[in-house]
């Protein structure tokens, strides 16, 4: 039995293909939306945008179709702060970006 499963879609599924910075105007990427406050709203994706000899890829979405991201709720906040919590090193209080391994009790530079 062999595996069909692609991390992206097939080039027929997703058109049209653009170059890089030359989409149309009411196209933007997920990162796009999000930087303006808007989600694809579980929209299909109607383009794709294609940089370093199609290696790199990122799929664009209507920006007309989008919808605004939903408001941070209480859960989610105290989620957000407990993993920013286990990332900060108690010794140095800087956030490694990682977990801070509970056998050493702080973060790698602080332990040696």
């Amino acid at each position: 039995m062999t595996c069909t499963a692609t991390l992206r879609p097939e080039p027929a599924a997703v058109a049209p293909v653009y170059r890089y910075r030359l989409a149309p105007d009411g196209l933007m990427t997920r990162r796009q939306l999000r930087a303006v406050g808007l989600r694809p709203n579980g929209h299909d994706p109607v383009g794709e945008i294609r940089w370093r000899r199609g290696r790199r890829f990122a799929l664009l979405y209507r920006v007309d179709q989008a919808a605004p991201v939903r408001p941070m709720t209480p859960g989610r906040a105290r989620a957000l702060a407990a993993m920013r919590a286990r990332r900060t090193c108690p010794v140095c209080r800087i956030d490694r970006g990682y977990c801070i391994p509970r056998s050493l009790g702080c973060c790698v530079p602080c332990s040696t």
